[in-house]
Formats: C-alpha cells, sequence, structure tokens
C-alpha cells in the first residue's frame, strides 16, 4: 500500500469517528457559537470604557477562532491516542505499514477540515453578532495557514499529552489545564496591557500569542507573514514532537 493510500485510508477511518461522535460534534461547533452569543452579544464590548472588553470587536476575532483551534486537537488527538492505548490498537498498527507520522499527519487533516469549517462558521457569525469590522483584502487570505498551522502544532501537542497522560480522563485535565491558560493570556481576550510587566514577556513565549498576532494583522489589513512564520516553525518541532511521541506498542 502506497503512503497516500495509507494516510488516506487513516483519514477516512478518523472522519467517521468524528461524525459518530456526537459529542465532539457538538462542542466542536456550537460550545463556541454559545461564547460568541454570550460574550459578543450580552457582554459587548465596551471601546470606550474600561474593563476586559474594552477593545473594538474585531480585536477579540483571534480569541474566538482559538477556541477550536486550541480546545479542538488537543482533546481530541490526546483522548484518540488514549483510546488506541486502552484498546491495543497501536499493537495492531504496529503491524501495518503505516508510521507514526501518516497516523498523526491524517488525524491532523481531519482536523483541519473539521476546524476550518467551525471557523469560518465562528468568522462569519462574529461579524454578524458582534459587529466587529475587518479590512477586506489580500491579507484575509492569510487566515487560512494561519488556522492550519495552528490546528498541527496543537495536534502534535495533543499527540505528547496522550502519550503522557495514562488515561481518557486524564487527556481531558491535561488538555483543560493547558489550552484554558493559554487561551485567556496570548493576546486574546487579554490585552497584554492589562498584565502585569513581569508576566508580558511570558506570552511571547505562547504559540497561541503568534496565532492571534497573525489573525488579527490579516484582519485590520497589516502583514501577518511574520508571525504566520515563527507559528509555522514552532508547529513543525512540536509535530515532529508529536509524532515520536505516538505510541508503537504497549
Amino acid at each position: 500500500m502506497s503512503r497516500q493510500r495509507r494516510i488516506r485510508s487513516t483519514f477516512v477511518a478518523a472522519a467517521r469517528a468524528f461524525t459518530r461522535r456526537k459529542t465532539a460534534v457538538f462542542f466542536t461547533f456550537f460550545f463556541p457559537i454559545l461564547l460568541i452569543l454570550i460574550f459578543g452579544a450580552l457582554v459587548q464590548t465596551r471601546p470606550t470604557g474600561g474593563g476586559l472588553f474594552a477593545r473594538e470587536p474585531a480585536y477579540y476575532l483571534p480569541g474566538y477562532l482559538g477556541i477550536v483551534v486550541v480546545f479542538t486537537p488537543l482533546s481530541r488527538v490526546g483522548s484518540t491516542i488514549a483510546r488506541h492505548r486502552d484498546g491495543n490498537r497501536f499493537e495492531k498498527l504496529a503491524t501495518t505499514p503505516l508510521r507514526r507520522w501518516e497516523w498523526l499527519f491524517a488525524h491532523t487533516l481531519v482536523n483541519a477540515v473539521v476546524i476550518g469549517l467551525a471557523g469560518l462558521l465562528l468568522f462569519v457569525l462574529v461579524l454578524f453578532v458582534t459587529g466587529a469590522e475587518v479590512v477586506v483584502g489580500p491579507g484575509l487570505l492569510a487566515l487560512v495557514p494561519l488556522v492550519v498551522v495552528g490546528v498541527t502544532l496543537f495536534c502534535g501537542l495533543g499527540a505528547i499529552i496522550g502519550r503522557v497522560a495514562d488515561s481518557q480522563d486524564g487527556v481531558i485535565a491535561a488538555s483543560n489545564s493547558v489550552a484554558l491558560p493559554v487561551w485567556m493570556l496570548s493576546e486574546t481576550f487579554v490585552p497584554p496591557a492589562m498584565l502585569p510587566a513581569w508576566f508580558r514577556p511570558v506570552t511571547d513565549v505562547s504559540p497561541l500569542t503568534y496565532f492571534s498576532r497573525g489573525v488579527r494583522a490579516a484582519t485590520e489589513g497589516g502583514d501577518p507573514m511574520g508571525s504566520l512564520l515563527v507559528l509555522a516553525v514552532l508547529a513543525l518541532g512540536i509535530f515532529v514532537a508529536g509524532a515520536v511521541a505516538v505510541p508503537r506498542t504497549e
């Protein structure tokens, strides 16, 4: 079997597994929508006031997109590895020509498609619900590689969490422990000026910070390529580490 056929077969199997899990579909698509309705329509922003939501609505677009870019890959890939370990699936896969990076690449493709669709839905909803204004131009096209690269990075991190955690419950706990602070403190909902001076350099360590900067530059008519390049380098390194972490046997 050729490499393309191996990846395609794994992709199809992973896609079917996702659609069969109704809870995963719900939280991927409808939970972020609920947050937009709460924060965008009920809480709203106060551009002339103070507080957490003191910026223009478009400022928080990376935060809304980050919900699916961070949480979904971490939990899905990590939980899949935990389930495969419990069912001794990796021992069976070890007898096939499928390589670890091919397995992770196929699952990353599934996440990229699913999260791409969810991200498009969120983007449109944010524009209509919050009244966010974006600069329409070629820069908006950079949103596609930003999402794909971001998903790749957190799929790799999810694989590492799935290898380290000893159960599906452990994966969920670890994923939430990593995702929540990263999501909140990576120049998404909390502007750097609101953070203590000693903590601000820490945000530069977070990969999601470069995702946020890239999305913000793409929607404001700026140049997102610098942030995209940094994110791509980080994604490559973490994806390789994640591929190495995918178990072969237990």
